[in-house]
């Protein structure tokens, strides 16, 4: 039978190993110090990126603008399609 004493010793290495865990997974893993020399490099790639994106959000914007001026233009021809027809239909009578 175990005893009391036992009980509480593992009991205390499984809690100190599951506070110790995170610690040793940090450790395991440090975070990467940027060098000097490495923020100059990522600086312009941020600025690159940021204008594909803006020369994306243009590309979008005149293909909007392109299909609405198609609809306005199709919108146009059929009110003067109805115009003209109405027109005839009431010269005829």
């Amino acid at each position: 039978m175990i005893s009391r004493f036992v009980r509480l010793s593992i009991a205390t290495l499984i809690a100190v190993a599951i506070g110790i865990s995170p610690i040793a997974v940090m450790a395991a893993d440090p975070v990467p110090v940027p060098t000097p020399a490495a923020a100059p490099v990522v600086a312009p790639a941020a600025i690159t990126s940021s204008d594909k994106a803006a020369e994306k959000k243009a590309k979008k914007q005149a293909k909007k603008q392109a299909k609405k001026d198609k609809k306005a233009e199709k919108k146009a021809k059929k009110k003067a399609k109805k115009k003209s027809k109405a027109a005839a239909e009431a010269a005829t009578q």
